[in-house]
């Protein structure tokens, strides 16, 4: 039957246009001890065309003069942690809470949060401008914190201890003590495991790093294929 008030010949003005459906990401953490390569995993994914967020940079940004975590850790730790102009020495910094997991939880309680939120404006900033589909984000604690758990694959990265422990000292000069006391502050390689949907060994060199993170990535390529069909 004919609408009374429309007339046969009527054409009915077309509805609103559906609104254009926002990419599926498929958002990726990477995780692994002191020196595990956690760092060289990640320019690996980088060169695939994973897009790269790096828990240690935004932190470091976030405690720069005037920055949202500066006055925060400032008042938490006090002036003994700043430099002659004022910045916060990273490494004072460092040295006090690795030394005090009381200190250490304090200052992951005020940087994770605001870590947490820059990190989410970025994935959302990539979802809209269609730059990648895989979103890697590197964070030493990642399943300490508990974040793991927002994350659709997380990735382990590990090595023999003995090789963690020369990587420390070539790179960051430490003893070996110090290097044990920065090794034991973290969660125990074998709990991180447990949660892992990958786990990359970086013990034998980067050659055997290279084929195992490419093979990695091709699962990750996987996984988004059948995530996003069923999102």
């Amino acid at each position: 039957m004919t609408s009374p008030h429309r007339h046969p010949g009527d054409v009915a003005a077309p509805g609103p246009a559906p609104e254009p459906r926002t990419p599926f990401v498929l958002r990726v953490g990477l995780t692994g001890g002191i020196a595990t390569g956690k760092s060289t995993v990640a320019r690996i994914f980088e060169n695939l065309g994973g897009i790269i967020l790096d828990a240690d940079e935004v932190a470091h940004r976030l405690i720069e003069k005037a920055a949202r975590a500066y006055a925060p850790v400032l008042d938490a730790f006090g002036p003994s942690i700043l430099r002659q102009d004022g910045s916060i020495d990273r490494g004072r910094l460092g040295g006090i809470v690795f030394a005090d997991p009381e200190r250490r939880a304090l200052l992951e309680s005020i940087l994770h949060p605001m870590i947490r939120d820059m990190e989410m404006e970025r994935v959302t900033q990539v979802a809209a401008s269609g730059q990648g589909r895989i979103v890697v984000s590197n964070a030493a604690l990642l399943i300490e914190t508990g974040f793991y758990r927002d994350y659709h694959r997380v990735i382990v990265v590990h090595c023999d201890e003995s090789e963690q422990i020369a990587r420390i000292f070539k790179r960051d000069g430490m003893s070996e003590s110090e290097a044990r006391q920065r090794i034991a502050a973290q969660m125990d390689t074998r709990e991180k495991l447990k949660v892992a949907h990958y786990a990359i060994d970086t013990t034998p060199g980067f050659t055997a790093t290279e084929v195992r993170t490419r093979t990695v990535f091709r699962h990750l390529q996987l996984d988004l294929q059948a995530l996003s069909e069923a999102s």
